[in-house]
């Protein structure tokens, strides 16, 4: 094994910049994920001005903060900037990041007094932070706040409803349809799997009054939204939120920001159309369908 690297053995030269502090709790503002220590363990929110990838999360991640926030640096390819919210995530720890031209990498205290949060992990959510925050308030909500629910390794639902129907219908946004329950099945759902051969499977189990869900990027042989065909044929409306739109599995964010790919004939006839923001559409298949019976001897 390779002796550990000369500028990671010496932790007794971590500049921390205590910036606020109520009880044992701090705010400790620092230019580097490197930097973080024992000193930080269970009580610190860490302002560390390091971009958020998989690596700094790592450096960071034994000391088990109280929080983190750090730099998206950017987001740049592949998610790389920001790929660290999940690892803590995972591990039960809030992280946050700071919208890369809002503030310096490497300058935590820059950070802390201009940065604004572009990213959350599910646990930085829970405790209150939102994206627009301004770093020196998300820190502070970080440290008052725990999050709400289970901190723990298991699945993490989030589920939301958006609107009601005269009739009782509600648009209820959760991230994947394999969180639906038994009421749903009056219910439209966004949600955001992809649309392929198994996610068929569990709409039609559920068979929720109209549904959107992520083209997944569409994939081989259009398999991202195949789905639509098989729920038509059983009379499920349902359509396709485009995955370069809104992130699959964050049907949060395909609720503020997506536009629909696809959608089958069903929901065509409640008046989906391609190109539609997510939340138009799920208010179109809200609406209640006639029954083309009493149409008919209405004269209609």
């Amino acid at each position: 094994m390779a002796e550990e690297a000369p500028l990671l053995a010496n932790e007794d030269d971590h500049p921390h910049d205590l910036v606020h502090e109520e009880g044992s709790r701090r705010v400790i503002a620092m230019d580097s994920a490197r930097y973080v220590d024992a000193r930080n363990r269970d009580r610190d929110v860490v302002v560390a001005a390091s971009y958020l990838g998989v690596l700094p999360a790592r450096l960071m991640a034994p000391h088990r903060p109280r929080a983190v926030i750090g730099h998206d640096g950017c987001i740049g390819k592949d998610g790389a900037g920001i790929a660290g919210l999940w690892y803590l995530e995972a591990l039960g720890i809030p992280a946050a990041t700071a919208e890369g031209m809002s503030a310096e990498l490497g300058n935590g205290i820059d950070m802390y007094e201009t940065g604004l949060i572009s990213r959350v992990n599910i646990y930085a959510e829970r405790c209150g932070v939102t994206e627009g925050m301004s770093v020196r308030d998300a820190a502070l909500v970080l440290l008052r706040n725990d999050p709400s629910g289970e901190v723990d390794e298991g699945t993490k639902i989030r589920r939301e409803v958006k609107a009601t129907s005269r009739s009782g219908r509600e648009i209820v946004v959760t991230d994947s349809i394999v969180f639906a329950l038994p009421g749903d099945s009056n219910n439209v759902l966004v949600t955001a799997g992809h649309t392929g051969r198994s996610g068929a499977k569990f709409l039609l189990e559920v068979h929720p009054h109209g549904f959107i869900c992520s083209d997944g990027g569409r994939a081989k042989n259009d398999s991202g939204t195949s789905g639509l065909i098989v729920t038509d044929e059983h009379g499920l409306a349902g359509a396709c939120c485009d995955a370069w739109s809104a992130p699959v599995g964050d049907a949060f964010k395909a609720w503020d920001e997506g536009r629909i790919s696809a959608c089958n004939e069903s929901a065509r006839r409640r008046g989906v159309e391609v190109g539609m923001l997510v939340r138009d559409a799920a208010q179109a298949l809200l609406h209640e369908v006639p029954d083309v019976s009493e149409v008919a001897k209405s004269g209609a």
